[in-house]
């Protein structure tokens, strides 16, 4: 059994009293007795809502009943994860009219976006690699987003990036999240420019990459996750991946910008709040 309550001690007395939300976690892709354990630790760890993402049709549903369990707690988006083979049209035509059923429910759309990593892996393997439809598919996403006036979580890092934001500009689209995002400069700037959110995971305290863009980007734009559960390095080693980890992303952020790890604590929760249109604690 994960002893997650225990964690909840390494905030400061002040900075715990400013609550905590996961901006983005796989909460469905923990084995079902890790995730119930997980979430009823959360009010513990000073934890007042994770986004919930999701993979597919399947995932949506998944969390969509955990929000049902957990109302406040579990906030859920719904879309297809781009890191894996596209099913048939028809399927894919049953998640969006799904999303269309349930868009009251549904804080964002996500997580969706493309292929970076396994396109690369199919590169150096030489394998062909089709991206047409991958953007297609975000398209259609991108625009759900824009008829529903609903955010969006990007998974879309390097060159990526500027493919999701001409969709995004070209829709008028301007909610948009990219998690765990890795780029140029110049697409960075385009990013920040549309006043696009970015949100750091807990390779921000050993990667000097994210800590680089987490001293560039504007501090209003900017979100903590945890993408569990993914697995970190550094002093994380070893360990199940959990929401209060967003507490360490914060703390680590606060040293490399300077600046005082309270303020910074709420301005990672009133940016996230806002960005996603939650209600004040």
């Amino acid at each position: 059994m994960n002893d997650w309550n225990l964690h909840s001690a390494n905030s400061s007395n002040a900075a715990a009293t400013v609550p905590l939300i996961d901006a983005h976690i796989h909460v469905d892709s923990y084995p079902p007795e890790q995730q119930e354990q997980l979430l009823a630790s959360l009010a513990d760890n000073h934890v007042e809502s994770i986004i919930a993402v999701s993979m597919h049709l399947a995932s949506s549903q998944a969390n969509l009943r955990l929000a049902e369990r957990w109302p406040g707690l579990v906030r859920p988006a719904f879309g297809f994860h781009p890191e894996q083979a596209l099913p048939p049209q028809t399927e894919l035509d049953l998640l969006f009219d799904w999303m269309d059923e349930h868009v009251q429910q549904m804080v964002a759309v996500g997580e969706v976006g493309l292929p970076y990593y396994n396109r690369l892996e199919a590169t150096r393997s030489g394998d062909a690699f089709d991206l047409a439809p991958y953007i297609a598919l975000l398209e259609r996403f991108v625009q759900f987003a824009s008829k529903h006036n609903k955010p969006i979580v990007l998974h879309a890092v390097y060159e990526d990036a500027d493919i999701a934001c001409d969709l995004l500009e070209r829709h008028d689209v301007t909610q948009a999240h990219f998690h765990w995002f890795k780029g140029s400069v110049a697409t960075t700037e385009r990013m920040a420019r549309n006043g696009y959110y970015v949100s750091f995971t807990p390779d921000l305290l050993y990667e000097e990459e994210i800590g680089s863009l987490a001293r560039q980007y504007p501090s209003n734009q900017v979100m903590a996750e945890t993408d569990g559960p993914w697995s970190f390095e550094g002093p994380f080693t070893g360990q199940q991946t959990h929401p209060w980890m967003t507490a360490e992303v914060i703390r680590a952020y606060s040293k490399l910008t300077r600046q005082d790890e309270v303020a910074v604590r709420q301005l990672f929760y009133d940016n996230t709040r806002r960005f996603y249109s939650l209600p004040n604690s």
